[in-house]
């Protein structure tokens, strides 16, 4: 029996009160962007669910694009038939067939929306149960953590059956949360920095610094391929290249090795943070984690956050790195990260940075620096790619084979 359509239950979203409407509204709009190669589809956002009517169109694909969307607490795959107990029935037995095997249990489980309906609940859970006991002799019912739960709707305009409750992502519908820069380097960290920033509900753009020749084009691929990864859960994630070269240069002539660090990561803030100005952005988004590396130390922290007043959100900031490695692997960003195709960050590292940096210090430092125009040339150079959901350079290869074949 082929499912008519898919029932979204929303979780966090129903605590929102008076807002809850441009919460849905925001949600559906990200599952029509989500399914736009799917025409036939309709997207019906209700104040209790949300219905995506298929209309023919292929219902496991859809629940495969539905399951990364956050804002989505758990789905399920329904059946609409007429409203009589015997088209009910049908469904029924039809869908429990299909998930079927020897020694399940099952139960009917009946919502009645509609009073006028000619059966109360108790009733329609006995004569569907006892449908499906007759069609399928062997299955037992149990009202106890049965293995099949047939969940039954029956409403103005139907009878909606469904026998499985998808887990969905959670979290809140991205660009409910405004819009936060992220900066997004090669590593493990900042890419799981960016999904839980998109999981609380914010959209990100993508802030990436290289500095050819010192980097190489498979550096910056890397980062594109780990934005691709991330835009799963919003559709498309803006690219933002800024070249760096000419500022690393500069700080390795006239800064002390152990300020590099430093100075260096204040002109990448000063730079996102001007980004974000022209972007309308609201917050940067960074994946610095207390103490992992000497760039991390909360005086160093200090040092480089003084250049702006910018909310900086750090959501892996707590986090051991064994943990951020369990994210990313989660959501296949892990295997990119760790390719050994080093970035800015770490190509000019000095041996010995400093873990306590004063700010005085580097503010004495950069003096030697000519700051405004390497921060306006940096700008002037910038450039903007979107990037889909899934797009890696592993997929356009792919995709280049299958159009000479």
């Amino acid at each position: 029996m082929q499912y008519t359509e898919i029932m979204v239950r929303y979780g966090e979203l129903s605590t929102k009160g008076k807002n809850k409407k441009y919460f849905i509204k925001k949600l559906s709009t990200n599952i029509r962007q989500a399914l736009k190669d799917f025409p036939e589809v309709q997207v019906v956002g209700n104040r209790d669910r949300l219905h995506i009517k298929l209309n023919g169109e292929d219902g496991e694909a859809i629940i495969e694009r539905l399951r990364p969307m956050f804002g989505i607490q758990t789905f399920s795959p329904v059946v609409k038939v007429e409203k009589s107990l015997e088209a009910a029935c049908e469904a029924a037995v039809e869908l429990v067939k299909k998930q079927y095997k020897e020694g399940m249990s099952f139960k009917i489980n009946t919502r009645r929306a509609d009073h006028e309906f000619e059966f109360d609940t108790n009733e329609i859970n006995q004569k569907m149960g006892s449908a499906v006991a007759l069609a399928i002799p062997s299955i037992r019912i149990q009202m106890k953590q049965p293995d099949i739960v047939v969940r039954v709707e029956v409403r103005q305009r139907g009878i909606y059956l469904s026998t499985e409750t998808i887990q969905g992502a959670g979290g809140m519908p991205v660009g409910t949360g405004g819009k936060g820069m992220l900066m997004l380097s090669g590593g493990i960290d900042s890419p799981v920095a960016g999904y839980l920033a998109q999981k609380r509900g914010l959209e990100i753009e993508a802030v990436h610094f290289h500095s050819p020749p010192y980097t190489s084009p498979q550096a910056l691929q890397k980062a594109k391929d780990l934005a691709g990864k991330l835009a799963v859960y919003s559709g498309t994630i803006q690219f933002i290249e800024v070249p760096f070269t000419e500022i690393q240069e500069e700080i390795k002539k006239h800064v002390p090795q152990g300020y590099g660090m430093t100075i260096n990561r204040r002109m990448m803030l000063r730079l996102t943070d001007e980004i974000r100005k022209q972007r309308e952005g609201l917050a940067i988004v960074n994946g610095e984690s207390i103490g992992q590396v000497a760039s991390q130390t909360l005086e160093s922290m200090a040092a480089i956050n003084a250049v702006t007043n910018t909310p900086m959100i750090r959501p892996v900031v707590s986090m051991d790195k064994t943990e951020i490695i369990e994210i990313a692997e989660k959501i296949d960003t892990f295997e990119l990260s760790v390719q050994p195709y080093e970035d800015c960050c770490t190509i000019f590292a000095p041996p010995k940075p400093k873990t306590r940096p004063q700010v005085s210090k580097a503010e004495q430092y950069e003096e030697h620096l000519d700051v405004e125009g390497l921060i306006q040339r940096a700008l002037d150079g910038i450039k903007v790619t979107a990037i889909h959901a899934g797009e890696t350079s592993e997929s356009k290869e792919q995709e280049l084979f299958a159009n000479l074949l």
